[in-house]
């Protein structure tokens, strides 16, 4: 799907994904020390808000620009005070992150499912934007779910397992701190389905700031 395809499918619903963040941001993003945030393929920036919420300073980053008008909508309205922590861009996920790299604390892609050369792109623009001793959080479709699990694109050429990952980003500055598939469980009008996510923690090499 291009800018435009997301465009009229953000622009066909008030809300297209769920306004709570998701279950591993939640999990892995809790015990950090709060300060800058990106957002990679924000959406409607459930997580970047949440990450505000948390006492972070975020950019919400996505290319189509309707979802970025309405995750920054979404931040003033539950924001108040903290909505100017909050900032919302029009970006490609492929091309160098809003700021001046390396910036952020925190770095997230959030199911960015691309195919295999751009998803590496994607990954190294990550890790260029993450500053010294920063993490990046890779949250994905896992290829295994297709066969395994329940939901998520139907296309194998997006899905990708852990080892994807740090076999993508061989040779960049980064630590591999977490590569697991892990379980999520999904309610359905048939019950309880097990959905198979790729999560993983990288840290970029190098000390922190200040």
């Amino acid at each position: 799907m291009d800018a435009e395809d997301w465009d009229a499918r953000y622009a066909a619903a008030d809300l297209v994904w769920s306004a709570t963040p998701n279950l591993w941001v939640e999990q892995l993003v809790a015990p950090l020390t709060p300060g800058r945030a990106l957002d990679i393929a924000a959406g409607e920036g459930r997580n970047a808000i949440w990450l505000v919420e948390q006492g972070w300073t975020a950019v919400a980053a996505d290319y189509s620009a309707v979802a970025v008008e309405r995750a920054a909508r979404l931040g003033r309205e539950r924001l108040g005070a903290a909505a100017d922590r909050l900032t919302a861009v029009v970006a490609d996920a492929t091309a160098s992150a809003p700021g001046v790299p390396p910036a952020y604390d925190l770095v997230l892609l959030c199911y960015l499912q691309l195919p295999g050369p751009q998803r590496r792109q994607a990954l190294v623009r990550a890790v260029e934007a993450a500053a010294p001793a920063g993490r990046i959080l890779v949250i994905a479709h896992a290829a295994r779910n297709l066969a395994e699990g329940y939901g998520g694109p139907q296309d194998p050429s997006v899905l990708f397992d852990p080892q994807d990952v740090v076999a993508d980003l061989a040779g960049m500055p980064v630590t591999t701190e977490l590569a697991q598939v892990r379980v999520r469980t999904v309610e359905t009008a048939e019950g309880s389905r097990d959905a198979l996510d790729t999560v993983v923690v990288l840290r970029r090499d190098g000390t922190a700031r200040g």
